[in-house]
């Protein structure tokens, strides 16, 4: 099948760009129905711009509470008719209104092998540990942060000379891989979520 995909993003968009070329390319069977961005001012809107995909902006200040601004989310999504969402960068913690809206059909992509440096600064994370490895997660989101049944990840090496700038720049590259693969199994009847058990997966 062919995913309607929404990405959610509040940052520059170098996902969103992986995902946009992967299906421009036809290496992933999505149609961009929306990117949304809670932040006017991030870079991705342009990114989604310039490939020709539709875009939004919904502030999420102003809501009662998360829940309230889930919902305007759900709303949004569900009027360009979007099955699976897709989190590239996205800074907010969704609740279970979204989750319940599209069950399990969001996932997102972290800068860590989960569920090792969850959170932010996840690359500063490893080089304070002193991990010789780490890498990149594709998982099912849940209400938890960066937690919930893990769908793909790649492994990157630690170098002694790394800085947090170097090593997020490779994760980043194995990000761009993995996350168009890892929507690609779900498009293609591959992958899929049976209670909190991932069947199928990457090869």
């Amino acid at each position: 099948m062919t995913l309607n995909l929404g990405v959610l993003i509040s940052g520059r968009g170098t996902n969103l760009r992986a995902i946009l070329v992967a299906a421009a390319e036809r290496r992933l069977d999505a149609r961009i129905a929306l990117v949304l961005s809670n932040r006017p001012d991030a870079g991705g809107l342009e990114v989604a711009t310039r490939h020709g995909a539709p875009t939004q902006v919904l502030p999420h200040q102003g809501y009662a509470s998360r829940a309230a601004y889930d919902g305007a989310l759900v709303e949004a999504l569900r009027a360009r008719a979007v099955d699976t969402v897709a989190l590239a960068g996205f800074d907010r913690l969704l609740s279970g209104v979204l989750l319940k809206a599209f069950p399990g059909r969001v996932v997102n992509i972290h800068p860590a092998l989960l569920p090792a440096f969850p959170g932010l600064h996840a690359q500063r994370q490893a080089l304070d540990y002193g991990v010789r490895l780490t890498g990149a997660t594709v998982h099912f989101v849940d209400e938890e942060v960066d937690h919930g049944p893990i769908i793909a990840q790649a492994v990157v090496p630690v170098r002694d000379d790394d800085t947090e700038e170097t090593l997020a720049e490779r994760i980043l590259a194995e990000e761009h891989r993995i996350y168009p693969a890892a929507l690609q199994l779900l498009a293609s009847g591959r992958l899929r979520l049976e209670g909190r058990r991932v069947v199928g997966g990457l090869p």
